[in-house]
């Protein structure tokens, strides 16, 4: 029997709006450049877009299309709220329309390595999460992290909403995985790693040790111990390595039986030898990446002493989690629901090239302010400690050019009179 594709309907899915691809104008008033370069690693040719993130998308595709190696966004969750700075809570089929048209456009911007990261509630994340399977391939999904957003509680609330979910898509996930970074460990873990018998090879954990609940008879055998006992596992355990890998750890000096020689026997396993971080786990906790209110305090307030601040903008620490996972150095990101800028500004310290779109007027009180003290070094919050921040580099700031075509007073088609002739050309240019 043949098997259906199963998909996500909803009213109004089949319709698609046509896009025009429109140039870019830069402001230059807007534009924004540290007064010298601090780095040689500095980099000025960002670039924050104002305007419909759909149609800014569409005019990023010739320039860009395989060239992002992250995504972020943090789209409105479609929560009914009403909030100041946009609309949070359209229809649910009409959400899902929007975000679709969208998702289509971010994965051809994707680079065939690079990676999707939304962060969205419980409200429509099941909706979207097989939007995404639509859109990327259920082969392409990665994970879906749950982040710790709020420390404290509701009394008011049935059960208290205490995390957001963050999906994870790649572009290709089999490429995604070779090239992703893992998480630097821990002091606690590396405080697993100890040298009790003062090895030349350095400190080292436990690594086959001991006796298991599941094996083979080959694996219950008896072991002399230096202090001349033997062991043997009792009845239904058995040892976690084979005789001959036990006769290589003693032969290598990789085999430790305690500091009287009279314990079971742990093999070494050095730090030297093991991967340089952790694998990225699915929880992450607010003492790790911060918490919402912990960014109002920190960048809002502090920074943008003059202007009411977001109610739930994201903390730096989480966005540079997202980052150190995804990217590396000069790797080109991407957030077309800009918000507060929390990711060009982490981006910018991180040394990664960055595009934000922004259509609300929070562009120019929130994000232009923010980065201009970024650019300037004034920014010590957020993770400027950590990544040792200074300063430097800049930003081009970009408006959406109008529609080629407009109606004449008779209702006929001609070239807007707003375009001049290199204007045109271009518009031109990128239609073909």
């Amino acid at each position: 029997m043949k098997k259906q594709k199963l998909e996500l309907t909803w009213i109004g899915k089949e319709e698609r709006p046509r896009l025009e691809p429109r140039i870019l104008l830069e402001d230059q008033e807007l534009s924004y450049h540290a007064g010298h370069r601090v780095t040689e690693a500095d980099l000025f040719d960002n670039r924050l877009i104002f305007g419909d993130n759909l149609l800014a998308l569409k005019a990023l595709e010739q320039e860009f299309t395989g060239k992002v190696k992250c995504v972020f966004i943090d789209p409105p969750y479609n929560t009914g709220s009403a909030f100041t700075h946009y609309d949070d809570g359209v229809e649910h089929s009409i959400w899902l329309s929007l975000m679709r048209d969208r998702l289509e456009i971010i994965r051809r911007l994707l680079a065939e390595d690079g990676s999707l990261w939304i962060t969205i509630d419980d409200n429509e994340c099941h909706y979207l999460k097989v939007l995404c399977d639509e859109v990327f391939g259920r082969g392409n999904f990665v994970a879906t992290c749950v982040w710790e957003k709020d420390k404290g509680g509701r009394g008011d609330a049935d059960i208290s909403l205490s995390h957001d979910n963050i999906l994870v898509y790649a572009k290709n996930r089999s490429l995604w995985s070779k090239s992703r970074n893992l998480i630097p460990r821990t002091e606690t873990q590396l405080g697993r790693f100890k040298n009790p018998d003062n090895d030349p090879r350095g400190p080292w954990r436990q690594g086959d040790d001991g006796t298991a609940k599941s094996g083979t008879e080959k694996q219950r055998f008896p072991v002399t111990l230096p202090s001349g006992r033997s062991v043997t596992p009792p009845p239904g355990r058995y040892w976690a390595f084979s005789q001959r890998t036990l006769e290589l750890a003693r032969e290598e000096g990789r085999a430790y039986f305690g500091v009287d020689g009279d314990r079971l026997p742990i093999i070494k396993r050095y730090i030297s030898e093991v991967r340089d971080g952790v694998a990225p786990r699915t929880w992450w906790s607010a003492d790790e990446v911060g918490t919402n209110q912990q960014a109002k305090r920190d960048h809002l307030n502090k920074l943008l002493v003059d202007v009411k601040p977001f109610e739930t903008p994201k903390p730096e620490g989480l966005i540079h989690r997202i980052l150190h996972i995804s990217t590396n150095p000069g790797d080109l990101v991407l957030d077309s629901f800009a918000g507060s800028g929390t990711t060009g500004a982490v981006a910018h310290k991180m040394g990664r090239r960055w595009i934000m779109v922004e259509l609300g007027e929070h562009c120019h009180t929130h994000i232009i302010p923010r980065l201009q003290k970024v650019i300037d070094g004034e920014d010590q919050g957020g993770i400027s400690k950590a990544v040792n921040w200074q300063g430097g580099g800049g930003f081009r700031y970009y408006r959406l050019a109008p529609s080629l075509l407009e109606t004449d007073r008779w209702g006929n088609w001609v070239i807007n009179q707003t375009y001049n002739a290199a204007m045109l050309a271009e518009a031109l240019c990128k239609l073909e």
